[in-house]
Parts: C-alpha cells; sequence; structure tokens
C-alpha cells in the first residue's frame, strides 16, 4: 500500500468518485459480484473498471474470491465504521468448542459473523492464528453455504472451515475452523471432518 498523498487535479475527482461506486455496487450485490456485472451495472468502460479494481484490491479494500471471477470487500473497508459490539458467545458454544479441542487435538477458532463481517469469538489460546490470514479466508468463505472447505494459510499450515447457519433463521451466523500442519490438514481422515461436522451441528442450534 503507498503512503504517498498527492493532490487532487484534473480527472481524479471523478476517479475518486468511480472508485467508492465500485465499492457500494460490490457491497451490493455480495461477494462474487465480477468485473462484468460491475461494469454493466455502473456504466463504466471495462478497462476503467478493472483499474479501480485492481487499485482496490491492492489496497485491500476488495479481495479477489479464490476461484478469481469474482471480488468481495476486503478487511479496510470496516475501518470505514465505527467497531459494532461483538455479541457474547453463550457457555454451551465455548462447551461445544473446547470439546472439538479435545478430540481432535488441533487448533480450533470459532468466529462469528455480524453485519457482514467476520471476527473471533474464541480462538485457541493454545495455537493462537499467527496473523490475520484466517480472518481474510474466513470472509471469503463466508457464504460458500454448508460444505466444509479446506485452504491453506501458508506453507506448512492449513484449515478446514465449517460454516454454521442458525436452525432458527437459516443465517449463516459463525465458522467453525480446524487448523494443523498442512500436510495433515490436506488429506483429513473421515473422522476428523466427522468431529468437525457434530461440533458444528451442535452450534448451529446455540446461535442466532
Amino acid at each position: 500500500m503507498s503512503g504517498e498523498t498527492l493532490p487532487l487535479s484534473g480527472r481524479q475527482p471523478r476517479a475518486v468518485r468511480n472508485a467508492l461506486s465500485v465499492l457500494q455496487q460490490v457491497a451490493q450485490a455480495g461477494p462474487g459480484v465480477t468485473a462484468k456485472e460491475i461494469s454493466a451495472g455502473l456504466r463504466l468502460a471495462p478497462a476503467t473498471t478493472y483499474r479501480l479494481l485492481n487499485v482496490l484490491v491492492e489496497e485491500e479494500y476488495l479481495v479477489r474470491m479464490p476461484d478469481l471471477r469474482g471480488f468481495a470487500l476486503g478487511h479496510r473497508v470496516s475501518s470505514l465504521t465505527p467497531p459494532r459490539p461483538v455479541p457474547e458467545v453463550p457457555a454451551a458454544a465455548h462447551a461445544v468448542v473446547a470439546r472439538l479441542r479435545e478430540r481432535v487435538r488441533f487448533g480450533v477458532h470459532l468466529a462469528g459473523l455480524t453485519d457482514g463481517l467476520v471476527h473471533l469469538t474464541d480462538p485457541d489460546p493454545d495455537h493462537p492464528p499467527a496473523d490475520g490470514g484466517l480472518l481474510r479466508e474466513l470472509a471469503r468463505i463466508r457464504d460458500d453455504g454448508t460444505a466444509v472447505r479446506r485452504f491453506a494459510l501458508g506453507p506448512h499450515q492449513a484449515c478446514l472451515v465449517r460454516p454454521v447457519h442458525s436452525a432458527a433463521n437459516g443465517r449463516l451466523a459463525a465458522a467453525l475452523a480446524v487448523c494443523g500442519t498442512a500436510g495433515r490438514i490436506e488429506a483429513p481422515d473421515d473422522g476428523l471432518i466427522h468431529q468437525l461436522n457434530l461440533s458444528a451441528e451442535e452450534l448451529t442450534l446455540l446461535v442466532v
């Protein structure tokens, strides 16, 4: 990211307005919106749209989806609004996560979803995330449905994630992540996935 500040001149004010319009379009359309859809929705030339998207991705206001076809809001967007209180996690949910940690001997993290933003509500104290990579990946898969997803956090670490939907209204409310060495996560046994699914199903009754 560039820290250089330049005065606005010439066509720059229009470029700023167009960039803000792109952010608004992605927020309204939701994760996965494509450059073609953004260009059509804003009536911008494709070349202009791609240029703005590249800048917004570079500055981390947008992220590319894992399939590289669409875009979603990046973590820096959250800095534009005052932080909202993180909902308190029920003690029963913490107990579910604690039991899973005992069974699988991996790092287990529970993340919540509030106003479209992902936050860790119960990070594993014995296996803390090394950086913001886990949150960025969780943000990318928040709309992927109920399938277990696998992703790498680096050359030596990977995670399995199971989205958790509220049993009351079906809303995506949380995600349960099991993280460990890449070799063990990339080829997990059926028992690990079974335990992850069981715990996620327990959590569906505890989230709103």
